[in-house]
Order: structure tokens, then C-alpha cells, then sequence
């Protein structure tokens, strides 16, 4: 395992950490702690140090799932969770510093700690980032000893940029994958300037590339991949990176036919691979249901580094067949 260093919080994270939205069952199947127990613990076996929950997350189970198995354990694992989208309906309006503040204290009491390593902003609203009491908030948290960084969660660069405005934000998680690639441009750039830690999560799209679905899968009732395509429950960009299921079985099969010459690992590894290429990346959090699907990913640390002229390749597909869909979106 590879680590590298989270911005200005001085953490050095595994570079391929965890993150819990599927833990311990598939999207919408209900939870297992047994089963999220043991993925947990096969990541902090494997070198991850750094595991992203939210109190959203199957209710609080994910967060408890997570503290019991890091109390459990001797090596120093960070945990990241979030707070926020609890807030219903989920508006500018129902932000305020003393609704936050009781989030932050279940989530403590959830995962069994005294101080989380890094809470950040569930994707809120717009504009919530133009309102500088709900980050003021924080600092007096992290002086309580409640929490020992901020970060925000974002869904659009826009945000990010005026996130890192705030001096307390020290990380921010931003979808970024080879079908969203606008965060690359001004975002990284402005991040590395200051020092900002980058969480990348949905880096396979929600599962769209991993190359194993076709137009005949199906999903469950439950699962966001089936009743969140058009956007109806969260910001549509969080499914399939906001791409059409059909349109994005289409332009998966050309990516397969350019990584053709790559025989060493699936297309999700070299997907996995490819944020990783970018430096301007602490860490990438891919979800795991279980154990398996864990070991799969982190077969991803073991490839080699994607050639340049496989790199340019990769971007004149996405400018072709995938940035007039949603480059302008977020």
C-alpha cells in the first residue's frame, strides 16, 4: 500500500481507502454488521488506514459498524464521516450551526469516540458555502477536541472553489473518474495550492466502470442505481457519474476496446488506476459490500503506470463521447 499525505491535515492516508455507502450488503439489500465487520478489518489488513462513513449510511449503522472495528484494533486508522443530509427536506434553510452540532454528537456517540479525524459537509446546497457561520461552527468544535478536521463533501467544482476559501476546510471529497473529469482543470490546481487534501469517491461510476453490466442488468428496487438515474432522491450526478445507463454501456465498450493492449486487470482496477495517476490526489474510496469485492480493488496498487499515450487517449474519448453530457453539470 502507497500513502500519501491529506492536505494541510498532515495525515498520510492509504492511498486506496474505503469507503462505506455498500458496506456490509449491496445498495438497497439491507445491513449485515457481521459482513461489514469483516470487510472492515480485511481493509485495515491490507494497509487502509482511512475509512469514509456518513450518519446517512444505513442509519447510523455504518458509523457504528466502522468505530467498532477500528476500538478493536491496534493500528491507527483515521475515520472521515459526514453530516448533514439528515436535514429534510435537505434546503440552505435547514443548515444552522446548532442542528450540525447535534449531528457531529450523534456521530460520536455512534462510532464510540472521543474525536472524529475528519468531519465534513454532506453535500449541502449551494448555499451553504456563502455562509461563513455554519464553517465558524467547526472551529469551535475542533477547540471541544470533538473534531480534528473539516472538510466538505461537494457535488460541483463550483463548490469546491468556494470551499477552500474557508482557512478551517482542510479536505474536500469530489467525485472524479474517467466519465467526470472536470475536477482536473481549475479544482486540482487551486487545491494543490492550498494545500488541500482531495478524497475522490464514485471513482468507478457506480459500478459503470467496472465493464460487467449490460442494457439486461437490472437493480434492485432499493438500489440508487435504479430509482436515482433521473435524479428523483440526491443529485443524479452521484449515479453513474450522471450519465445515461445505455449511453454509458456504449462508450465503456470503446474504453475496453482503447485498454485492449492492458491485460493485466480489469477495466475497475485500471479505472481505479487511473485516478491514482493524477498526484494532485490524496486518496480514492471505493466502495466494497464485501471482503471480495475489497481484494478486487486493491488489486489496483499492484498495475503499473498507465503509458501517456494511453492517458491522452483516454481524455480525447471522454471529450468525444462524455464531456457535452455532463461537463458543463458539475
Amino acid at each position: 500500500m502507497q500513502y500519501r499525505k491529506l492536505g494541510k491535515t498532515g495525515l498520510n492516508v492509504s492511498e486506496l481507502s474505503l469507503g462505506t455507502w455498500q458496506i456490509g450488503g449491496k445498495w438497497g439489500s439491507g445491513f449485515d454488521d457481521a459482513l461489514a465487520e469483516k470487510t472492515i478489518n480485511e481493509a485495515i489488513d491490507n494497509g487502509i488506514n482511512f475509512i469514509d462513513t456518513a450518519d446517512v449510511y444505513e442509519d447510523g449503522k455504518s458509523e457504528a459498524a466502522v468505530g467498532r472495528v477500528v476500538r478493536s484494533r491496534s493500528e491507527e486508522v483515521y475515520v472521515a464521516t459526514k453530516c448533514g443530509r439528515q436535514i429534510s427536506p435537505h434546503v440552505n434553510e435547514g443548515y444552522t450551526p446548532e442542528v450540525l452540532r447535534g449531528f457531529v454528537e450523534d456521530s460520536l456517540r455512534n462510532l464510540g469516540l472521543d474525536c472524529i479525524d475528519l468531519i465534513q459537509l454532506h453535500c449541502p446546497p449551494t448555499e451553504v458555502y456563502y455562509r461563513p457561520e455554519i464553517f465558524e461552527l467547526f472551529d469551535r468544535l475542533k477547540e471541544e477536541g470533538k473534531i480534528r478536521n473539516l472538510g466538505v463533501s461537494v457535488e460541483k467544482v463550483e463548490e469546491a472553489l468556494k470551499a477552500i476559501n474557508y482557512p478551517n476546510v482542510s479536505t474536500v471529497q469530489i467525485i472524479f473518474n474517467m466519465f467526470r473529469m472536470r475536477p482536473a482543470e481549475l479544482f486540482f490546481r487551486e487545491a494543490k495550492a492550498g494545500d488541500i487534501g482531495i478524497i475522490v469517491r464514485v471513482p468507478l461510476a457506480s459500478g459503470l466502470l467496472t465493464g460487467k453490466f449490460t442494457k439486461d442488468s437490472s437493480f434492485s428496487s432499493n438500489d440508487h442505481r435504479n430509482f436515482n438515474r433521473n435524479g428523483a432522491a440526491f443529485d443524479v450526478g452521484e449515479t453513474f457519474a450522471g450519465i445515461d445507463f445505455e449511453k454509458g454501456l456504449d462508450v465503456v465498450e470503446e474504453l475496453k476496446e482503447l485498454m485492449k493492449d492492458h491485460t493485466q486487470g480489469s477495466l475497475a482496477q485500471w479505472a481505479i488506476r487511473w485516478v491514482l495517476m493524477h498526484k494532485e490526489v490524496s486518496c480514492t474510496i471505493p466502495g466494497a459490500s464485501r471482503p471480495e469485492q475489497l481484494r478486487e480493488n486493491l488489486e489496483a496498487e499492484k498495475l503499473p503506470e498507465i503509458p501517456e499515450e494511453t492517458m491522452k487517449r483516454i481524455v480525447d474519448l471522454y471529450e468525444r463521447r462524455i464531456a457535452p453530457l455532463v461537463h458543463h453539470r458539475w
